[in-house]
């Protein structure tokens, strides 16, 4: 994984990522600019698949600077590109088991590429987003525990 542009902090938060997958964007020239200076936002995007093919919904490509009333728009659904095999798959998982396709990052691949990395999630319940947190500062203090301990306090 090359430069990340821009990352989906709250899809860890609100989802559990059950596996991941790397897929092309397919982006016009203004918007191409755009995410070399990082204006994307990924925050409340989501993937779906329609009519055999693959779509980001919702992710916010801020309009170039340099450009002129030709821009793009900055929140259209964008293509992604990844194999009939790729596609077929993820229909079934997401039908079968009720998942769904967030995107968890943005990034240009070592050629230059930009990429989005997909993951397939289930939603959390509040008890489970307690219970994470709740395993964090545990963690937290342990660590801080060990850490005293070992400075001989």
């Amino acid at each position: 994984m090359g430069k990340t542009v821009a990352t989906n902090r709250k899809a860890r938060h609100d989802y559990a990522i059950e596996d991941t997958f790397e897929a092309g964007i397919a982006l016009t020239g203004t918007e191409i600019k755009s995410v070399r200076e990082n204006h994307v936002n990924l925050q409340d995007a989501y993937a779906r698949i329609e009519g055999g093919e693959a779509w980001l919904v919702g992710a916010r490509i801020a309009p170039w600077a340099g450009g002129n009333r030709n821009n793009h728009e900055p929140m259209r659904d964008r293509k992604l590109l990844l194999h009939r095999s790729q596609i077929d798959q993820l229909t079934g998982r997401t039908k079968a088991k009720g998942l769904t396709m967030v995107p968890l990052s943005m990034y240009f691949n070592d050629r230059g590429k930009a990429k989005v990395q997909l993951g397939l999630a289930r939603g959390k319940k509040n008890y489970d987003r307690r219970r994470d947190i709740a395993a964090r500062q545990a963690k937290r203090d342990m660590d801080r525990e060990i850490a005293d301990a070992m400075r001989g306090r």
